[in-house]
């Protein structure tokens, strides 16, 4: 597990530190003291120890900025400043300590990040290898969930799009549907999508990192709100 503390008080650095150290002595560990040296750092990380108040960038903007090459990461905030406790979560965080902590409610925290991380990287390591088996042009082919960015029905059957080619085959949708399970949705009769390759949408279209589907309407605010769910557990932000 590769973890970073983030803070410009070297006293709170170096309680961190032993903390880490006495709870994960096998972790990789990376300290910096601003914003600028984490993101200029790059380092990819799985959990990420931050603090708000610093000089230069705060770390509200560098959770923004580290959010984007770090949608997986386990986001502790640890600051002095109760007020950004909502803003908090609109960057995924996982938790918000308030300085001073009490040693033991840091220890708790810590393990329980540690716990959402290893089940994240469980999760990830089963949709990897999740498939189905279609019959398509006289042959048997495997399909990867993961490597799925869209399907569309059309006369009876089914175009499954990923971003490498298209695989047709007859089937139904709702059959399909029920087989992907959560991490897809149905936003018109016509088309089931992967949140995954979700780029942007609003009332009439989704927009995929490969072509665009419609919007029913009246599965708008369905959509919203699974998707919003998937985010959340994902560990994913916008």
């Amino acid at each position: 597990m590769q973890i970073a503390i983030c803070d410009d008080e070297e006293e709170i650095r170096d309680l961190l530190k032993r903390k880490i150290t006495d709870l994960y002595p096998g972790a990789g560990l990376h300290v910096y003291g601003s914003g600028d040296e984490l993101l200029k750092a790059g380092k990819h990380v799985d959990l990420l120890l931050l603090d708000i108040q610093m000089p230069g960038l705060n770390g509200m903007d560098t959770a923004v900025e580290f959010r984007k090459k770090n949608p997986q990461a386990v986001l502790i905030f640890v600051t002095a400043l109760e007020g950004y406790v909502f803003q908090a979560f609109d960057v995924g965080a996982f938790h918000y300590l308030v300085k001073p902590f009490d040693g033991e409610k840091l220890k708790e925290v810590l393990r329980r990040a540690a716990e959402q991380c290893q089940q994240m990287k469980r999760m990830q390591a089963g949709q990897e290898e999740q498939y189905f088996v279609i019959k398509t042009g006289g042959a048997h082919r495997k399909i990867f969930l993961k490597d799925i960015v869209y399907a569309e029905i059309f006369n009876r059957k089914i175009m499954i799009h990923s971003l490498e080619d298209e695989i047709e085959y007859y089937g139904r949708i709702s059959d399909l549907e029920r087989q992907l399970g959560e991490d897809f949705f149905r936003p018109h009769r016509a088309y089931l999508i992967h949140f995954k390759y979700v780029v942007r949408y609003n009332a009439s279209v989704v927009e995929l990192e490969k072509g665009c589907v419609l919007m029913a309407k009246k599965r708008y605010s369905e959509f919203v709100k699974k998707y919003m769910q998937y985010i959340q557990r994902k560990g994913s932000w916008i």
